[in-house]
């Protein structure tokens, strides 16, 4: 079976935004490139991760003598993105993810797969379609871009239910008991 690739070469959006409220919501990665929209859903922590690593590779382009990449220290201001998601329609969940980067145009590159089902009858052996993936969404984005990207999930995921100080476990809506640790 070929694999759909859902490429996105220098999208006019790519946020990482929720739906729901907070301990209730879903994450996804949204692009954008004219009216082509692929939205594919992800864990909390496979954004922030994310997130984190871009600003790593970036971090490290930033020290190279001479800034070749022209790569921002801070977030442009003028590529902040606080809208809202776009109308949802998800494409698949995010399994694995890869990140790299292209010096020939400056770009981060994001690869996402689907989670792959386990199938229950399967003998264990390696058959020539396993490593196959049936769709993959591939994002490039330039540096500033990338760091615009980096802040806006990094607010997102920092939104969410309150830390308890006591026990350092979330406190939903309707409030939250913990056991109060022994000293």
């Amino acid at each position: 079976m070929p694999t759909t690739v859902h490429e996105f070469a220098w999208p006019d959006r790519v946020v990482v935004g929720t739906i729901g409220v907070p301990g209730q919501r879903t994450f996804y990665l949204q692009v954008r490139t004219g009216k082509q929209i692929v939205s594919i859903a992800l864990e909390k922590q496979q954004s922030a991760q994310l997130a984190e690593k871009i600003d790593e590779i970036l971090d490290q382009l930033v020290t190279l003598e001479g800034n070749p990449f022209s790569v921002p220290a801070s977030t442009p201001i003028e590529l902040v993105d606080n809208d809202q998601l776009e109308p949802v329609e998800e494409q698949f969940r995010t399994g694995v993810m890869s990140l790299g980067w292209d010096p020939s145009t400056a770009q981060i590159v994001i690869e996402a797969y689907p989670i792959t089902e386990v199938d229950e009858d399967d003998d264990g052996l390696l058959d020539d379609d396993d490593d196959e993936a049936t769709e993959v969404l591939r994002v490039r984005m330039p540096v500033g871009t990338a760091r615009a990207f980096t802040k806006r999930t990094h607010e997102v995921v920092g939104a969410g239910r309150p830390l308890c100080v006591i026990c350092g476990q979330p406190i939903d809506a309707d409030g939250h008991i913990c056991a109060i640790p022994e000293v």
